[in-house]
């Protein structure tokens, strides 16, 4: 009878300890299940996205392109730089008004440059380089820019160039055409000084990149 008692009681200890076991190994095994859970709201240890993705400091966007300073200093000789002034007029179908131009007192300026023509595409090409008025119903046929550097000197081998560039377009209505002058957006300027600095420096300015060939 003791015996038997004994054996029982043996049992009953042991299927005890088998359950403690057992439930020790779920538990463990469900706060490991957590730690990598993928339910909604919560990534566990996922953190690229979701409510677990943290900080990753703007990571993958395009970076702010800055305006290029206007005027621009140029590390190069005066003559160096009207000399590159009128090579990049060249290369940008631009022709050098000699009239208006003053070379000995740094100014070099161009001839009106038709960019576009058509009644169909030049109210949005006009607004690129110019600001147009909010509510207008003129219809634009025509777009031209004419530029203005100026070399204004620092020291023998820098100075400072600024660009001005003045936008117009064309409406041809019942009493015939008329070019009007619109704010200038520094589009052009931005092209202008861009290729120059390029020309000079062999590379573009910060924050911008050479023009694919």
């Amino acid at each position: 009878m003791f015996r038997l008692t004994g054996v029982l009681l043996l049992m009953i200890l042991s299927a005890s300890a088998a359950l403690a076991q057992g439930k020790g190994v779920d538990k463990s095994s469900e706060r490991v299940r957590d730690s990598g859970s993928s339910a909604p709201a919560s990534n566990g240890s996922k953190t690229d996205v979701g409510a677990g993705r943290g900080i990753d400091f703007g990571k993958g966007r395009t970076p702010e392109v800055l305006p290029i300073p206007n005027p621009y200093r140029i590390t190069a000789r005066r003559d160096v730089i009207l000399k590159a002034i009128e090579d990049v007029m060249r290369n940008q179908k631009l022709t050098v008004d000699e009239t208006a131009s003053k070379p000995s007192e740094g100014i070099v300026a161009s001839q009106p440059y038709t960019f576009i023509k058509g009644a169909v595409v030049s109210a949005s090409e006009l607004n690129r380089y110019g600001e147009m008025p909010v509510s207008d119903e003129r219809g634009w046929t025509r777009g031209r820019y004419t530029l203005n550097v100026e070399v204004q000197p620092i020291d023998g081998t820098s100075a400072n160039v600024a660009v001005n560039a003045k936008i117009e377009g064309r409406t041809d209505g019942a009493t015939g055409a008329e070019w009007v002058t619109l704010p200038s957006r520094g589009a052009a300027e931005e092209e202008f000084l861009s290729a120059l600095v390029t020309a000079i420096t062999g590379a573009p300015p910060p924050g911008r990149s050479l023009p694919n060939p």
